[in-house]
């Protein structure tokens, strides 16, 4: 542990006693006061609990003894967790989340008066490679969505729940737990409670209610549903998120889709194929429900790299070179 640092040195026992009767309290104002979701907290949490297991082992290397001495937490010792967790080959995105939930534990622990302190505060994140999304060009996703067999009640359900996550762009456990009161087939709209529990409105076009009107009254009743879900299993209940994952892969190896997709692969489509329609960047935002402009942002990149694209396949300077 540091000896310089501005949170004053105090026996290591006691400290990280402290810090752990903290991490619960914390957990729950992130839920309760940041709206923050269950998952996203629980993470969180388990990002906290292995900062302690960090300490124990540190702990442990200076023998007993050592436990009663005062000590400092400070950035240097932050800097040491960070190449504990690259030893346990943590890399990227995990490093960049858990220094994201010690800076947020670490302000909480300020602001309880636990530390003086926060000793993450001036580190930065470690860089992220950018990853463009997949997207299907508009010609796939017609394929895929023409793929079930709408002869049978489950080919109708699972055309129905495709059509809605492209036309809504919704998340794969958003579309799970949807229920019919969620649903304003007159208006032609969608209520959606999405990340944190916030909640979005989102227009549905023609074919969708088209769709979804035809499965709310002649497919689903053969399921005998057993909740107000919206789509249902042969045995009434709610779909799983792996049922999803499962339907899409399949349906996109008939239409001949040899990449990798998901069920999120119709959000980033939806996104897109709005953009590259003249859609603003922020009316986008707004359908998908981002907090920040910065998330949807991506999408532009996405444009741009299938202009370029475009123009290499296609530019007779292009071919020529």
């Amino acid at each position: 542990m540091e000896k310089n640092t501005a949170s004053p040195a105090v026996p290591f026992a006691k400290l990280r006693d402290a810090l752990a009767r903290s991490v619960p309290v914390w957990a729950n104002a992130l839920l309760a006061e940041r709206g923050l979701s269950v998952r996203t907290v629980e993470a969180y949490r388990q990002d906290m609990e292995l900062f302690l297991l960090y300490l124990d082992e540190w702990d442990m290397g200076r023998g007993a003894a050592a436990s009663r001495q005062a000590v400092q937490l400070g950035e240097q010792d932050i800097m040491l967790f960070l190449a504990w967790l690259r030893s346990r080959q943590n890399t990227g995105r995990s490093l960049a989340r858990r220094l994201s939930a010690l800076r947020s534990f670490f302000a909480f622990a300020v602001e309880e008066k636990v530390l003086s302190a926060n000793p993450a505060a001036l580190l930065e994140s470690p860089r992220l490679p950018q990853y463009l999304p997949e997207v299907l060009s508009r010609e796939e996703m017609e394929r895929l969505l023409a793929q079930p067999d709408l002869r049978d009640k489950s080919g109708r359900r699972d055309r129905c729940l495709m059509e809605i996550l492209y036309a809504a762009g919704l998340r794969v456990s958003e579309v799970c737990e949807l229920t019919l009161e969620d649903l304003d087939l007159q208006r032609g709209l969608v209520r959606v409670f999405g990340k944190g529990g916030k909640e979005r409105l989102v227009p549905l076009h023609a074919e969708a209610q088209a769709r979804l009107q035809d499965y709310i009254a002649h497919c689903r009743p053969e399921f005998s549903p057993n909740s107000h879900l919206l789509f249902v299993n042969r045995s009434g209940n709610g779909l799983t998120r792996q049922y999803v994952w499962k339907a899409i892969k399949k349906y996109a190896l008939t239409a001949g889709i040899r990449r990798e997709i998901s069920p999120h692969t119709f959000r980033h489509s939806f996104a897109t194929h709005l953009l590259e329609g003249g859609a603003d960047l922020r009316s986008v935002q707004v359908l998908l429900g981002h907090a920040d402009i910065s998330a949807t942002e991506i999408y532009t990149h996405v444009q741009a790299e299938r202009l370029r694209s475009i123009h290499r396949a296609h530019h007779p300077r292009s071919q020529s070179r």
